[in-house]
């Protein structure tokens, strides 16, 4: 109840101010075009024009303001063109004409008018009719005292006598009372739409390109973090093949050199270093579908999230409490992520906390997945590069999640990531 009085109060302030915005900007954006459209042909409406839409700006500004509090979500701010680097001031006052936010702004101007004016005056109307009707009780007896019940013919009179009622105060006060319950419990529902009307049009003229823009500097975070994450993939895989398969086969070729060269002449030693060399081949192995579980992991694919999930908590040096609430399958993607992110959070538990144990929670919040992955080791985790977690913070923001981390001196370490998965 509180939250929708604090709301009604934001919404019936948005109405009242926003005619004081609106107006304005509306006779200076339309004056200023029709000055500047009309005089462009002597070149004295160029600047005119141009001189309009930086008004527009701040006005606009001053429009977008009030709409966060409305739309419950906060608005891009937009970035408006500016000239290159030396321009003449000429040439930079002239770049608002070529700027499409500033001409987004004039047609705000042109467009809120209409539903401000609407907005203002419902909200004075309504506000005034649910006061007037509930406060009857105590206003209604001062009129009749003063006019003469015989000579008032109001509305609640008119109501009281055509429901059976009679024409008696009493009567009027029980209709204006009841009159204005119901217009009290539509008064939030009323206000709500008209601030929510004037406030989505406002978004989508004075920050739809804005919103465009970060969009698309996202897109090229989650882009830059993507190839920054699969590059350190790439180097970890070389890394680990040089210094353990490669060495190995390096080492099984000598191995296997040898026995030919015993082989005639001492075929009891050949044979120990055949042996040898056989035990050198499985273990290469092992450490090949090692790799290839850090590359793509075939549970992963074959059994899904959970199943991976599982095995990852089976093969950790330190025991692991894994809770995994989620739907059966998610895209490639989305799984991969989450899978590899587990994957890397266990390993630096497993190097640096010096944990007795860790935990691993994944829960469906249905547009994303969220995980938690905690340890009660030493803390002190650091996320700049050439630690442990670098890595995983490009992972996230390659899929355009969003962590935290709280790993303070002495611990507990609680990794917090939402990947979406709509």
């Amino acid at each position: 109840m509180r939250k929708t009085f604090r709301q009604l109060g934001i919404d019936s302030g948005y109405l009242l101010a926003s005619f004081f915005i609106a107006l304005p900007a509306f006779i200076i954006g339309v004056v200023g075009f029709a000055l500047g459209l009309g005089t462009a042909v002597i070149w004295i409406g160029v600047p005119i024009m141009a001189a309009t839409l930086f008004a527009m700006r701040g006005m606009a500004a001053a429009g977008r303001a009030q709409i966060p509090h409305v739309i419950r979500r906060e608005v891009p701010r937009p970035h408006y063109k500016k000239a290159k680097p030396g321009a003449s001031a000429l040439r930079r006052y002239l770049t608002a004409l070529t700027d499409g936010q500033s001409w987004l702004n004039l047609l705000w101007a042109v467009a809120a008018l209409p539903i401000a004016v609407a907005g203002f005056a419902v909200a004075i109307a309504w506000w005034a009719a649910t006061i007037g009707t509930l406060a009857f009780p105590l206003y209604g007896w001062i009129i009749n005292a003063a006019v003469g019940e015989e000579n008032y013919n109001a509305g609640p009179d008119y109501a009281a006598v055509w429901l059976g009622w009679g024409d008696s105060y009493t009567a009027q006060s029980i209709v204006a009372v009841l009159a204005g319950l119901i217009v009290a419990v539509l008064l939030p529902l009323v206000i709500r739409g008209m601030a929510l009307a004037l406030a989505w049009t406002g978004k989508g003229l004075l920050a739809s390109l804005a919103g465009l823009y970060e969009r698309i500097d996202t897109l090229e975070e989650s882009r830059d973090a993507a190839t920054s994450a699969e590059a350190d993939a790439l180097r970890r895989i070389e890394r680990d093949i040089h210094d353990g398969p490669q060495q190995r086969l390096v080492s099984l070729g000598m191995e296997l050199s040898r026995v030919r060269r015993q082989m005639e002449a001492n075929p009891e030693a050949a044979q120990a270093t055949l042996d040898a060399a056989i035990s050198q081949t499985r273990e290469t192995i092992d450490e090949l579908r090692a790799l290839s579980r850090g590359i793509a992991p075939p549970i992963l694919t074959d059994r899904g999230l959970e199943a991976a999930l599982a095995a990852l908590a089976a093969r950790s040096t330190v025991p692991v409490d894994l809770d995994v609430r989620a739907r059966a399958r998610y895209r490639t993607s989305v799984e991969s992520t989450v899978y590899f992110v587990v994957a890397e959070a266990l390993t630096n538990v497993a190097k640096h906390a010096q944990a007795t144990k860790a935990s691993v929670t994944v829960e469906d919040w249905d547009d994303r997945l969220v995980v938690s992955i905690g340890d009660n080791g030493i803390g002190g985790a650091h996320v700049s590069k050439g630690h442990g977690l670098s890595g995983l913070a490009d992972r996230i923001k390659a899929a355009e999640g969003q962590w935290t981390v709280d790993s303070p001196e002495g611990g507990p370490t609680v990794i917090l990531a939402e990947v979406p998965c709509t």
